[in-house]
């Protein structure tokens, strides 16, 4: 199993499922600049529960380039990751750019029609 709610314990069997629930919302991100694989990608789920899963999860669906070097602070910085809701892409040449790419993919991904 990949998911179960904290709220209601509805299961998602495969990240797939998951990422194609309409039920589900992305609301945030928490880094972790330590190490960028154990930051948080927050939802949402219709029965009001929040869940927390770590980035980790979800690194395979990304395949550009990773740059070296975190611009955190600097002047390409637009502080994206220092405030948990929001859910901006970012242009800086920076380390965390990729997963806030992912968040763009998980944002963006096409959901399941519920008849």
């Amino acid at each position: 199993m990949f998911k179960r709610c904290p709220n209601c314990f509805f299961e998602w069997p495969r990240r797939v499922d998951f990422l194609d629930d309409p039920n589900l919302e992305p609301i945030g991100y928490q880094v972790s600049f330590d190490a960028l694989a154990a930051g948080i990608f927050m939802f949402n789920h219709n029965c009001n529960g929040t869940l927390a899963i770590p980035a980790g999860e979800f690194l395979d669906l990304y395949k550009g380039s990773i740059f070296k070097e975190r611009a955190t602070g600097g002047p390409e910085c637009q502080g994206h990751c220092l405030y948990e809701d929001d859910l901006g892409p970012c242009p800086a040449r920076c380390e965390c750019a990729y997963v806030r790419e992912i968040l763009q993919m998980i944002r963006k991904w096409p959901k399941k029609i519920v008849a």
